[in-house]
């Protein structure tokens, strides 16, 4: 039970709190003024001369700026800051122009105090918010007390009208069985005094009888009638007359059972009745972390209670009906309508319910509600992220077995001193293409996020825009084909394969011992090299996804490459597409090609990279976006080199 004295405790709370945030307000736009005025201050300091002391010093004439040291669990403290205006001379007097380097250091400058005055606005504002949140709970809580005591204040009401109504109906029933007892108390009384009077009468009538034969004159007559007068007499004098009262003067006492009702009710007053069952909240977003979850539950009646008992369990899969094989139920007793549970497993769902206590007894169960601790941090697949000069693919694997609501994606520029500084969020699956700039180096991560809130950030990726970089896709590779651990050169052997390691799937090469890179799905320009010698054939270039994985690179519509062919006289060169290649020759044989993919003019151009010389372009409008290819038609090897600034002749 909340006193008078916690709730007015609670009123003045909140009181001073909303005059606090009154006044922090104030100090925001007092920060804010004071910053325009040091403005205004050093603008002008180039045409004002400032005042001087006695010892020829600058005196400051404009107000010190206030530091204020901000901390959540710390009241407001104010420390002065040294904020000595400079000399517009760059110099004291008395000093070299020498000692300009000593004179700097005492400087304000104007970036690094913008800087703070923010920094310092910004903590205060957090602060103020903290100082608005918490006085919004002491005023909820000063609601609910009231609440409370309006609702006692009915009850007690109500049974004190009870208890007047029940005593009142005891005194009426009381007052008409006192009128009865007395009505027939009366009534005995009066008959018992009709009888007595009577009796009376008669005696009366006797003795006048006998007197009046006693004073007769006549022998003969007074014989004949007092023989019957003295019967008479006689049998009157035989009848018995009651002379005790036929009823008590004394009423009956009230019976003790007839009041008991009464006492039960005013004894009802003083007994606490069993709480009813608490109302579990759903789950609010952020409410969580990897390993706990806090959990809030109401109630709707005006239930004394003296602590909650809070039941949860997680919650699997496959978890059989059997109750035998049911998870733990853990419990945890708290006082307040809210509890934090700890120790609990990333990114997994949990069955809550909670009853209410007091003396008289416990609540029924709240019905149960499911809650979800944040996910773990998501894992880059480092491998099969890609980048160009202007976008760059990441890939990501959810790392979690329960299903995460979305994905945030948070990027820095390794070129500024900040930190986050773009976040992509609400991203529905693992991968997440975005625009960059070029020539930058951006750090990227991932977070998971469901609705306790965001996971933690993955390993940090080093992603850089200085030109287009891919991984070789292995599962793409012939069988003949191997693959360097760095992903970047390409092998082949001249030893024969058994029939069993021929097995390929749909996305394999089988005809054409080739493989592809990884997909580039960014409009723009795109630019790469492969390195080879003069004693191995290969095809390289670009083709869509869905090429035809039985046939050889250029036969079809669906790529483009450049083909080195030994013979016996010469090194052939040709530039196929649908199996046709105009007739060129080269001079030079190339050692290393330069590879430029243009998707908006529709160009692929190829050069030898070490006479910068032009060898051959497809123009074509891509209809798709196109994967780089690279084939060995005999034993040897080639090297490929991405994520390059491209040339200038590049793109003439």
């Amino acid at each position: 039970m909340i006193t008078y004295e916690q709730t007015d405790f609670l009123y003045h709370s909140v009181t001073l709190l909303m005059d606090l945030y009154d006044i922090s307000g104030g100090r925001l736009d007092v920060i804010a003024e004071e910053a325009e005025h040091q403005e205004l201050s050093r603008e002008s300091s180039t045409t004002m001369e400032p005042s001087r002391d006695r010892g020829g010093r600058a005196t400051q004439d404009v107000s010190t700026f206030q530091r204020f040291s901000v901390n959540t669990n710390e009241s407001l403290r104010f420390e002065p800051c040294d904020t000595s205006t400079p000399s517009p001379t760059g110099a004291e007097d008395g000093l070299d122009d020498d000692d300009d380097d000593d004179e700097d250091d005492d400087v304000f400058k104007e970036g690094d105090t913008e800087n703070e005055i923010n920094t310092i606005r910004n903590r205060l504002q957090g602060k103020v918010a903290e100082m608005e949140n918490f006085a919004g709970h002491l005023e909820e809580i000063f609601l609910t007390v009231e609440e409370n005591f309006g609702r006692q204040e009915q009850h007690l009401e109500q049974h004190y009208n009870d208890v007047l109504q029940t005593l009142s109906q005891r005194y009426d029933d009381r007052a008409a069985g006192l009128e009865e007892e007395k009505k027939s108390k009366l009534e005995a009384l009066y008959n018992q005094l009709l009888a007595c009077g009577e009796a009376l009468d008669a005696s009366k009538e006797h003795i006048e009888a006998a007197q009046e034969i006693y004073r007769s004159q006549d022998k003969r007559l007074f014989l004949k009638a007092v023989i019957p007068a003295i019967k008479r007499i006689e049998e009157f004098a035989k009848e018995e007359m009651d002379l005790s009262l036929s009823t008590t003067l004394e009423f009956n006492p009230p019976l003790v059972s007839d009041l008991s009702d009464v006492q039960t009710m005013m004894d009802s007053i003083n007994v606490v009745p069993a709480p009813s069952a608490p109302v579990i909240n759903p789950q609010m977003p952020n409410s969580a972390t990897l390993t706990s979850l806090r959990v809030c539950w109401s109630l709707f009646s005006d239930d004394t209670v003296e602590y909650y008992e809070l039941y949860y369990r997680p919650v699997l899969e496959d978890m059989p009906a059997d109750s035998t094989c049911a998870p733990h139920v853990s419990k945890i007793k708290v006082k307040e309508t809210h509890c934090t549970v700890t120790d609990l497993l990333p990114n997994a769902q949990y069955e809550l319910w909670v009853t209410a206590t007091n003396t008289t007894g416990i609540s029924p169960a709240s019905e149960k509600a499911l809650y979800m601790t944040v996910p773990s941090p998501p894992v880059i697949k480092q491998r099969d992220c890609t980048s160009c000069p202007e976008a760059a693919l990441i890939r990501w694997e959810s790392g979690n077995t329960n299903p995460v609501d979305s994905y945030t994606v948070e990027l820095s520029d390794m070129g500024t001193d900040g930190g986050i500084t773009e976040s992509i969020v609400a991203l529905p699956t693992c991968q997440c293409l975005i625009q960059l700039q070029t020539g930058r180096r951006y750090l990227i991560s991932v977070r998971a996020v469901n609705i306790g809130g965001p996971s933690d950030r993955s390993e940090v990726i080093t992603v850089s825009t200085t030109g287009t970089f891919f991984y070789l896709l292995e599962d793409t590779a012939h069988p003949c084909l191997s693959i360097s651990e760095d992903g970047f050169t390409v092998f082949y052997g001249d030893e024969e394969l058994p029939i069993s390691a021929m097995a390929s799937d749909d996305n394999t090469f089988t005809s054409c011992v080739a493989v592809l890179g990884d997909l580039i799905p960014v409009r723009g320009r795109h630019y790469w090299e492969v390195e080879v010698d003069d004693g191995t054939e290969f095809r390289i270039g670009v083709a869509y996804e869905d090429t035809e994985k039985d046939s050889y690179l250029g036969a079809t519509s669906t790529s483009w490459c450049m083909r080195h062919i030994l013979t016996p006289s010469r090194h052939k060169y040709e530039f196929l597409h649908r199996g046709w290649s105009p007739d060129l020759r080269l001079t030079v044989n190339p050692v290393r090609i330069g590879v430029a993919l243009d998707y908006e003019r529709g160009t692929l151009s190829f050069f030898n990279v070490d006479l910068e010389q032009h060898l051959h372009t497809f123009h074509c409008h891509f209809r798709n976006y196109v994967h780089p290819c690279f084939s060995l038609d005999n034993t040897g090897e080639l090297t490929v080199h991405n994520g390059i600034e491209a040339p200038e002749y590049a793109f003439i």
